[in-house]
C-alpha cells in the first residue's frame, strides 16, 4: 500500500538580493551632486558658523550613512528569509530581521503617504516585517516567497518603478553639470 504525500515546496538554493544598481547609483549621484559644491560655497560666502573641518566631517558621515542604508541584503535559503547588513553597520542605525518560511502566513498591502503600496509579511503572532521592494531580481525573489509560503504574490510589484529612478538619475546628472559651473565659478572667484 503506497501513501500519498502532499507536494512540497521547491528546494531553494541560497540566494542574496541586493538593492538595485540603478537605485544605488542614482542615490549616490544625487548625494554627491548635492554636497560636492558645499565646501566651495561655504568659502565663497564666508560662512563663519561652520568650519571647513566640521563640514568635511558631516559630509563624511553622510557618505557612511548612505553606504549603510544601501548595503541591505535579502538572503533566502531553504528554511528562511532574512534581511542582513554588513557587520560594520550598527544595529541602532539599521536592524535586520529573519523569518522562517512557516512563520510567514499572510501578506498585507499598506498605502504610503505618497499613494504607493508597500507590503508586510505577517506572522501568526501578528508581527509584520516590511517586504524589501527595491532589490534587483524582485520578481524572482517574490516567486521564491510564493513557492515557499503558498501566498499569492502575483499582484506584488516593486514600490519604485525603473522610470522613477531613471528620472532621478537624469536630474542628478543635470545637478552635477550645475555643480561643475558652481565649482568653476567659485574657484575662479577664490583665485582672483
Amino acid at each position: 500500500m503506497s501513501s500519498l504525500s502532499a507536494p512540497s515546496a521547491p528546494t531553494v538554493t541560497e540566494a542574496v538580493y541586493r538593492i538595485s544598481p540603478l537605485i544605488r547609483y542614482s542615490l549616490w549621484l544625487l548625494y554627491f551632486a548635492l554636497v560636492v559644491p558645499l565646501p566651495i560655497l561655504a568659502k565663497v560666502n564666508q560662512v563663519g558658523a561652520i568650519t571647513q573641518g566640521s563640514l568635511y566631517v558631516g559630509l563624511g558621515l553622510g557618505v557612511v550613512a548612505l553606504a549603510a542604508a544601501l548595503s541591505e541584503q535579502v538572503y533566502l535559503s531553504a528554511t528562511r528569509m532574512e534581511i542582513r547588513y554588513p557587520q560594520w553597520v550598527p544595529t541602532w542605525f539599521r536592524q535586520g530581521w529573519a523569518l522562517t518560511w512557516p512563520e510567514i502566513t499572510a501578506i498585507k498591502p499598506r498605502r504610503t503617504g505618497q499613494g504607493g503600496l508597500v507590503y508586510y509579511l505577517i506572522t501568526p503572532s501578528g508581527s509584520a516585517q516590511l517586504l524589501p521592494m527595491r532589490v534587483a531580481g524582485f520578481a524572482q525573489m517574490t516567486r521564491t516567497i510564493e513557492d515557499q509560503t503558498g501566498l499569492k504574490m502575483v499582484t506584488v510589484k516593486p514600490l519604485a518603478q525603473v522610470w522613477m529612478y531613471g528620472m532621478l538619475m537624469g536630474f542628478g546628472l543635470l545637478l552635477a553639470l550645475a555643480d561643475v559651473w558652481i565649482l568653476w565659478t567659485g574657484i575662479s572667484y577664490l583665485g582672483g
